[in-house]
This record gives C-alpha cells, sequence and structure tokens, in this order.
C-alpha cells in the first residue's frame, strides 16, 4: 500500500532534503521519495503505474527541488499528466530555470505550479505553507537559501536575517555535509527528514557532526589531490575530480582558486560511460550557466542545467572536451 500522500524531492542538497523535511511538517505525508537526477524519472513512473508494482496510487503528490532539462521535460510532462488523470492531486515547487512552453503544459494537466526562480525551493514551500508550519520552519528554509547560494533574494533575505548567522552557517554546513556523505545510504535520508520535519536542529542528528568532520577531511584530501591538474581556457578553470568526494563540493574551491568566472570539475562515472559535471560561476559571471548548460548538454546527447551560477551536467564519455570548449566559447561571447 502506498500512502495517500508522498512527497517527491531531491536528495543531493540541503534544499531539496529540507523542502521535504517542510513538507512532511505541514501535511504529514505519509512517504517521501527523495531522488538524484538519474532516477528522478523511474519513480515517477512508478507512481504514474501503481498497478504494476501492486500498489494503490496516492492522492496527493509534491515534487520539490527537481529542475529540468530538454532532454526530460517532455516525458516529464507526460507522466505527470498520467498521474493527475489517475486522480492525483500534483503540486510542483521548484526554482529551476523552466521554459514557458512547459510551465503552461503543466498547467494545462491540471499540476498546481508553485515557481520561481528567484527564490531557492524551500523558501518557496515555507512561505507558501508557513500558516501550517511551526516559527522554527524558518531555519531550514534559511538553511536551504544559504548553501543553494540564495540568501540574498528578496524573501531569503528577510528570513536568513531572523538568525544568528555564525549558527546558522554552522549547522547549515554541518548538514550540507551529513547529506552529500550519505548519498548511498537512503534510510540515513528518509530518517534525517522525519528528524528536520520534527523541527530538531542538525547538531540533534545522532553522529551528524562527526559525519559532517569526516566528509570535510574527505573533501580537503580532494582538493589536495586535483592541485597538479587543474586546467585553464579564456573564461573557465576545470579540473577532475580524482578522489571519492562529490565533485559539487570541490568545484566551490576550484572557482575560488581561480581568475576565470567559472570553474568545472568533472568525474567519470563507468557505470554509465558519462561525466558527472559541476559547475559554478563567480559574480563576474555574465551568462545564465543553467540555461546554456541544459542547451549545450542536449545537445551532445546528455542532460544538465539549473542555476544562473550554479549547475551541473551528465555528458557522453567521448563528449567531454567539446562541452568544455563549447561552453568556454559560450561564457565568452
Amino acid at each position: 500500500m502506498v500512502p495517500t500522500s508522498i512527497c517527491l524531492s531531491h536528495k543531493e542538497d540541503v534544499d531539496g532534503v529540507t523542502s521535504a523535511a517542510l513538507i512532511k511538517a505541514a501535511f504529514d505525508t505519509g512517504h517521501t521519495v527523495l531522488v538524484d537526477y538519474p532516477n528522478m524519472m523511474p519513480e515517477l513512473e512508478k507512481i504514474a503505474s501503481p498497478r504494476e508494482s501492486n500498489l494503490d496510487g496516492p492522492d496527493k503528490l509534491y515534487i520539490c527541488d527537481v529542475g529540468l532539462s530538454k532532454k526530460n521535460e517532455q516525458k516529464f510532462v507526460s507522466i505527470l499528466d498520467q498521474i493527475v488523470s489517475n486522480g492525483c492531486e500534483v503540486i510542483y515547487i521548484d526554482h529551476h530555470d523552466l521554459p514557458n512552453e512547459i510551465a503552461l503544459a503543466l498547467k494545462k494537466s491540471g499540476v498546481v505550479l508553485i515557481h520561481t526562480t528567484s527564490e531557492c525551493t524551500s523558501v518557496q514551500v515555507y512561505h507558501k505553507f508557513k500558516k501550517r508550519l511551526p516559527s522554527q520552519a524558518a531555519f531550514f528554509a534559511a538553511a536551504g537559501a544559504l548553501t543553494d547560494y540564495m540568501e540574498d533574494r528578496p524573501i531569503a533575505s528577510v528570513i536568513v536575517s531572523r538568525f544568528d548567522r555564525q549558527f546558522l552557517m554552522l549547522e547549515a554546513g554541518a548538514l550540507s555535509y551529513m547529506i552529500s556523505a550519505n548519498q548511498n545510504d537512503d534510510k540515513f535520508l528518509d530518517d534525517l527528514v522525519d528528524t528536520l520535519s520534527q523541527m530538531k536542529y542538525p547538531h540533534e542528528v545522532k553522529n551528524g557532526f562527526a559525519m559532517a568532520q569526516k566528509y570535510a577531511q574527505k573533501v580537503s584530501q580532494a582538493i589536495k589531490s586535483i592541485e597538479g591538474s587543474i586546467k585553464k581556457t579564456k573564461t573557465l578553470t576545470y579540473a577532475p575530480s580524482l578522489a571519492d568526494s562529490s565533485a559539487s563540493m570541490v568545484v566551490n574551491f576550484v572557482l575560488g582558486s581561480s581568475d576565470r568566472p567559472v570553474a568545472l570539475v568533472y568525474k567519470l562515472k563507468d557505470d554509465i560511460k558519462s561525466y558527472v559535471i559541476s559547475i559554478r560561476g563567480s559574480k563576474d559571471c555574465k551568462v545564465h550557466l543553467g540555461r546554456i548548460v541544459n542547451e549545450i548538454a542536449s545537445q551532445l546527447g546528455g542532460s544538465g542545467g539549473g542555476h544562473d551560477k550554479a549547475c551541473g551536467a551528465v555528458i557522453p564519455k567521448d563528449k567531454l572536451d567539446e562541452f568544455i570548449k563549447t561552453l568556454s566559447d559560450r561564457i565568452a561571447s
């Protein structure tokens, strides 16, 4: 039996996990499904075809913080249309770049769309449903904004200013490292959503800070391992992620040590014969990285997208050099 309500949310960062926790706190969702981008569509297909899995379909589905690419946006609309036709109310809350035609198609299918690129997802969830949430829920929206580098946005800046900044930074940073350290432990992540939905702080997670410290050591080792492998074009700095750590964690350090407006870190995933790429831009970056990465990745048979200054891509193994060159040229144009 599937619970009458489900929240499907992004598993790889604080914004996605806290969005799920806030939805659970507001609506007592019966089940949380945390996904990364490769398994997002398969999980949605399970929800769309419950009889094939001998399950009952949910009455309500919340989808949080999962952006789309040109490769999957039409399929996403089709799956949600099927879920709505099964009698399920679908609420999609997100802040990634969304083409107007896809937004219109989702609304036409009956999806309730809560979307802006101006605020991170957890802030949107909190702002929309704050009457159903305890006052301390604002802390988790603030943590999502801080770790998504969107704490200066209109709504987020007001929420963030309510808290001691050092405490918020410590808790949000530790939570981010806990999440990254446990990407292969679905039970931990599910339990984490439950813990946060009870308005418990990250420091109250059992062994959480120890996990964060251990992961920080791993990130430090990863940074040292790539020092001799960093290369540059006219507009970006790029390097392989050589250690067993998230490219998204390492790329911020590459950007910080560079004089280029964009940094890129790539990691090979042999099981899919593709590179997983994380990209960050400084304030000197004048293009919307998520938008152009989506276009380039799709042209090369991959997928990608994200925010204006932070995004990612999955690129076929033999297309990495072409991706880097094309992105560098687009940044310069």
